[in-house]
């Protein structure tokens, strides 16, 4: 019986210990550590954050610098499309100015020739002209065949231009005269200088017995196709066609104005 009765003590001196044991606190460097993660963790969250709005800032600052460059692309781009339109426009109002002083100068030739008068002396070129043709002044000649020389020779179209220009001026009442004009007008012609090669190809037809004369109708007719007035072509083709009839002008002249229907 004593010994259950010690056996009875030892295990409530057992249980009470256990007891003590279970409720100590805890130690300080266990909540200490707890403090410390807990503070870490809500740091590391406030960093994660702060980097967040520095690369949306980022982020934002590139779109901005990209929409400026766009922006400045667009505005260079509207610069040069203006910048091409004015030319447009300028060529545009150039070429109707053109176009009406050819117009101009078709109409004064038309009434030129529905007036003219055979008052000037036949003409034959110097390169062909018969017997008799050729003109008495040796600087005429030789000023004429010269200025002929760089158109065939020398194939030198501007200077050959000025040369016969020139000639124009120093022998006004040339009997090369017709001839000289004919080559101005497809000089100019070539080089789409309508106006002035129709007033010589016009200086041309004024000489009634001129063998370039049909040749030079036809010029006129091709002036004018070529600036859109199909009725004033049609009228130098079908004079070409009348006034000389079974010649290789006529024959071109007929297909042209066969083009025009």
């Amino acid at each position: 019986m004593i010994s259950n009765y010690k056996r009875a003590v030892a295990l409530t001196l057992l249980a009470s210990a256990a007891s003590v044991s279970f409720a100590a606190p805890a130690p300080v460097s266990d909540l200490n550590s707890s403090s410390a993660s807990t503070s870490k963790s809500s740091s590391s969250a406030k960093e994660t954050e702060t980097e967040r709005l520095e690369r949306l800032l980022r982020n934002s600052n590139r779109v901005q610098a990209n929409l400026q460059q766009q922006v400045d692309e667009m505005s260079l781009d509207m610069s040069e499309l203006r910048g091409e339109l004015e030319r447009n426009n300028h060529e545009m109002r150039q070429l109707i100015d053109r176009q009406r002083e050819l117009f101009i100068e078709l109409d004064k030739v038309r009434s030129e020739l529905a007036k003219a008068k055979a008052k000037q002396a036949p003409v034959q070129p110097a390169e062909s002209a018969p017997a008799g043709k050729y003109s008495s002044n040796q600087d005429e000649q030789k000023a004429y065949q010269s200025a002929v020389d760089l158109i065939l020779k020398n194939k030198d179209y501007d200077a050959a231009t000025v040369a016969l220009e020139q000639f124009k001026k120093d022998f006004p009442e040339s009997v090369y005269s017709p001839n000289a004009n004919y080559w101005l007008g497809q000089l100019y012609f070539s080089k789409k200088k309508d106006v002035d090669s129709a007033k010589a190809f016009a200086a041309v037809v004024a000489y009634k017995d001129s063998n370039k004369r049909a040749d030079a109708l036809v010029k006129l007719g091709d002036i004018a196709t070529r600036n859109n007035s199909t009725s004033a072509a049609k009228k130098y083709y079908q004079q070409a066609v009348d006034e000389y009839p079974n010649t290789s002008s006529a024959n071109s002249a007929k297909k042209k104005l066969s083009n025009l229907k």
